[in-house]
């Protein structure tokens, strides 16, 4: 089968998404109207709340929630077929993702801006409010735990980066420097940015830059995941102008550059699926759907659905909504933009990495694909290479250098986030040494790095499916408030549609949830296994407090009746 027609398919599918099921919920469901004063207006401080044209409001947004994740899991979950994850992506980013997104954005602009945590504790009590905020440090947490693993496994293999990737940080450095300090129009300055990235990608393929195998008795992945950790806690205490703004700006433009070479090149080279739909040990064996299902709905996370989607949109995103339709625009195209980035991940794993290795094919591929972020970069490297002609060592380091710019752009934002809600457990418990940043800082730091050499010998990211299941759980009490607030509401009817997909994540994300802590206990990883623990913990409680709630509006309704 020709590749070009997952491509569009999933357009066309991305398309009913976004003008005919994005704009029902918008104006029949949340019934968005202009007239209500956004927070951006009605609190502008020009730091935090300060009004931002829909355009440049959703590149930020997309660039703040686009980290490595939607690479990473489809290409570990196309070992299972192009189809199941083809699906998956498709379907959540139109009935999941974008209402998740759109939610939460429209939750927080109706409520002053505040966390998603925040209008939990309003909306569901306090306690519970304060259980959701554990969830969501636990989500941050794994995030950064995961994508320093991800960075460092990156940097051994894909030596070429080394020096493109730092650079970027001088780069973003600079640009903030030129942008606010001495007030340098900002196109030039994005101008000049790019082309010295882009420069620096030649410079890294002629100098590849490698640690040594061994330091102080630690491998060469242990010793990136060392030197991550010390610029993620300089870089959280920066000002955010200084670095993050400006190079999730930069970012921004690489992403669409990445997209546009990977289409432009799939529909020039159209190359043939090199996988079977669903592999022939889950179709042939009665009991093979259970290597499948819910394994594959914690795999992929973003792509299809991402509870850290909530807290970007309701912790920033929120704050610089112009106007209240803006918010169909910026959340569900931002989960749009996700989605199409997971879409040309698994087309470059299950259609170009049959250009790299010949052996590949619908009948060898179980045994011979390997997955993981390797195989985007390699398949994505020979499709551009195919189509373009870019040199295929090059092109598989800009696809190696978008997926550790935007890792390491979420462990910047992460550990920011972390070092916010440690401060705010200083307040909220009256603990004063918490409440200081540096001392929040060494906390996050110290936590995340600690789930990060967890699983660093060998490279693997061991937390990558409790990440998901934790994520994903995210996503469905995120739903589950949005759910509240549109049933006090009295949007009965409507509420359906956050309330299917919140039941669906909720169940496969518990379950999946269940099976990684036997396979924790089982290995005897005992850090993962009491984080596992912890998650099911908290989520029960959200969850029947969250259920009494909506049964006592229910109820409510039936005697009114």
């Amino acid at each position: 089968m020709n590749a070009v027609w997952l491509m569009l398919v999933g357009f066309a599918a991305f398309g009913f998404g976004w003008f005919i099921y994005s704009r029902f919920y918008a104006s029949k469901v949340l019934e968005l109207d202009d007239k209500f004063v956004t927070p951006a207006h009605q609190y502008r401080d020009n730091v935090d709340f300060v009004p931002a044209n829909k355009f440049v409001l959703w590149g930020h947004h997309f660039t703040a929630v686009a980290g490595a994740a939607p690479i990473v899991g489809p290409a570990i979950a196309v070992q299972w077929g192009w189809l199941p994850a083809f699906l998956w992506v498709v379907l959540g980013t139109i009935f999941f993702a974008g209402i998740h997104d759109t939610s939460a954005l429209w939750a927080s602009v109706k409520n002053e801006g505040k966390s998603i945590g925040t209008i939990c504790t309003r909306f569901v009590g306090n306690k519970v409010g304060q259980l959701f905020m554990v969830v969501i440090f636990l989500v941050l947490l794994m995030v950064n735990g995961a994508f320093g693993v991800i960075i460092a496994k990156e940097s051994v293999e894909h030596t070429s980066t080394i020096i493109p990737a730092w650079g970027a940080v001088v780069i973003a450095l600079l640009m903030g420097q030129a942008m606010y300090k001495f007030k340098m129009k900002l196109v030039p300055v994005t101008i000049v940015a790019v082309i010295a990235l882009y420069a620096l990608v030649p410079l890294g393929v002629a100098v590849p830059v490698s640690l040594p195998d061994s330091l102080f008795g630690l491998n060469q992945n242990a010793q990136w995941v060392v030197l991550l950790y010390i610029y993620a806690g300089i870089a959280s205490i920066l000002p955010v102008w200084a670095l993050l703004q400006p190079r999730d700006y930069v970012n921004g433009i690489q992403l669409f550059v990445g997209l546009i070479l990977l289409y432009a090149s799939i529909i020039i080279v159209h190359p043939d699926v090199s996988a079977p739909s669903i592999i022939p040990a889950i179709t042939d064996n009665p009991g093979g759907w259970h290597m499948l299902v819910p394994v594959l709905f914690i795999t992929v996370a973003c792509g299809a659905i991402s509870g850290f989607h909530g807290i970007v949109s309701s912790g920033t995103t929120s704050k610089q909504v112009d106007k209240m339709k803006d918010v169909r625009f910026v959340g569900y195209l931002g989960a749009m933009g996700e989605g199409s980035l997971a879409l040309a991940t698994i087309i470059a794993c299950v259609a170009g990495l049959s250009l790299v290795n010949a052996d590949l094919s619908i009948d060898t591929w179980a045994n011979l694909y390997k997955g993981g972020v390797a195989s985007f970069v390699s398949g994505g490297g020979a499709i551009i290479y195919e189509g373009l002609g870019i040199p295929r060592e090059a092109s598989a380091t800009l696809l190696s250098l978008m997926v550790i710019l935007f890792a390491a752009t979420t462990m910047d934002a992460g550990i920011r986030l972390q070092r916010y809600i440690i401060q705010e457990w200083g307040d909220i418990y009256n603990i004063s040494f918490l409440r200081g940043k540096g001392v929040a800082t060494i906390v996050a730091v110290a936590t995340s790095f600690a789930i990060s050499m967890n699983g660093v010998s060998d490279g693997k990211v061991a937390i990558w499916p409790l990440f998901g299941a934790t994520n994903q759980l995210l996503a469905s009490l995120t739903l589950m408030v949005t759910a509240v607030i549109l049933l006090k509401s009295k949007k009965f009817s409507g509420s359906l549609v956050v309330l299917v997909p919140m039941s669906f994540i909720l169940i496969m994300s518990f379950w999946g949830a269940i099976i990684k802590l036997g396979d924790y206990y089982s290995a005897e990883n005992y850090l993962l296994t009491t984080l596992n623990a912890i998650v099911i913990v908290v989520t029960l409680l959200v969850v029947l407090s969250a259920l009494k709630v909506i049964s006592q509006i229910l109820s409510e309704k039936k005697a009114s009746a």
